[in-house]
């Protein structure tokens, strides 16, 4: 089966999105039934998407300006992506618009935070409710990362069951990091690891409130962030300002996937209070590394990482400074965590999710 797939994602620094990207695109291009062939609706960018492929994935660019194919696509069916990838059984759009196509079309969506949250997006982002309508008004099937997500396309699109799929995402091997290495990129012993893009979504602000009250009574610990800048940043930096104790918190900036799993490894624990997610991969890349979570209480994160985490209210500063304690300091609680942990990010596998997206690829062609 020839599948064409959105490799957009992979191109520029590696989001969220882009890290679920590649894990389809890995795993489907390691399938011997599936013949993979990767698009990017790009013209600057162009030149990025073979290097950031498999090398069983063949890349489909063309110099045709991104901002000017996404005006027509959203007036007509025209230019169909088969002008870019060639003949193909199936298009599986994986970041939230789908183009037009002679063959059935899955747009995955990973979230809904353009509509429960607009106030926290881009414009662009913004536009993606109507990207989507035009998709499903085409015969579009849609991919979601949880049932959460599942749930809500369905209310707010107002689609049959029938037409939304779940597959949850995989977690990538990492090969265990380097705990020492972690603890030396982070210059600090004792560290909680917060890792993303800095954007309003990721209500970093609150983690840093949080973190000052228990930097007040651990003289130790520091509060390390890595990630990307986002749009909204200033407010993470003018939270930090506030803070009394501003010197103890480390901004990394974006990291590369060693440095990340070296983070991970030696954090004495990970901080995610993310306000709202379709699914949430770094609290299982924790798990995976033998560090103990904590997690909101908000959109997907308790479908995925069910009881292996400490949830706690992302707007209640208290309570997430004093789950942050009980597991810098409970060592029973701390290494219950951590089974829990190990446990449950070995349910989540790119070989499964790719054995379910060929599942839906032949129920629609």
């Amino acid at each position: 089966m020839r599948v064409a797939l959105d490799g957009t994602p992979l191109l520029g620094a590696r989001t969220g999105v882009g890290t679920v990207v590649a894990g389809f695109v890995g795993a489907l291009a390691d399938r011997p039934d599936v013949d993979a062939v990767a698009y990017a609706v790009t013209w600057a960018r162009r030149g990025e998407l073979p290097p950031a492929l498999p090398s069983s994935v063949r890349a489909a660019s063309r110099p045709f300006p991104a901002r000017i194919v996404r005006e027509l696509w959203a007036h007509l069916p025209e230019p169909r992506i088969e002008r870019w990838t060639g003949t193909v059984d199936l298009v599986h759009a994986l970041n939230f618009v789908a183009p037009p196509a002679r063959v059935p079309v899955i747009v995955m969506v990973h979230d809904l935070t353009f509509v429960r949250f607009p106030e926290l997006c881009t414009p662009d982002t913004l536009r993606y409710p109507d990207a989507i309508r035009r998709a499903l008004a085409r015969g579009a099937h849609v991919h979601v990362p949880s049932d959460f997500v599942a749930a809500e396309v369905r209310d707010q699109f107002g689609i049959a069951a029938d037409r939304v799929t779940r597959i949850y995402s995989g977690l990538a091997p990492t090969g265990g990091g380097d705990a020492a290495a972690g603890r030396h990129r982070a210059d600090a012993e004792r560290y909680v690891l917060a890792l993303g893009t800095v954007e309003p979504r990721k209500n970093l602000p609150t983690l840093v409130a949080a973190f000052d009250i228990l930097a007040s009574e651990d003289s130790e610990v520091r509060l390390v962030v890595a990630g990307p800048d986002g749009w909204g940043a200033d407010a993470f930096t003018e939270a930090v300002a506030r803070a009394h104790h501003r010197r103890r918190v480390h901004r990394l900036g974006w990291v590369d996937s060693r440095d990340r799993g070296d983070l991970l490894a030696g954090a004495t624990a990970f901080a995610y209070p993310s306000l709202y997610e379709g699914f949430g991969i770094p609290p299982l890349e924790a798990m995976a590394a033998g560090t103990p979570v904590v997690a909101a209480r908000a959109g997907a994160i308790p479908e995925i990482v069910g009881d292996a985490a400490e949830l706690v209210d992302p707007h209640d500063v208290d309570a997430l400074a004093t789950a942050l304690a009980r597991v810098l300091d409970d060592s029973a609680h701390r290494s219950r965590l951590v089974t829990l942990g190990a446990e449950r990010a070995a349910r989540f596998t790119w070989s499964q999710a790719a054995d379910e997206a060929v599942a839906l690829y032949r129920s629609l062609t």
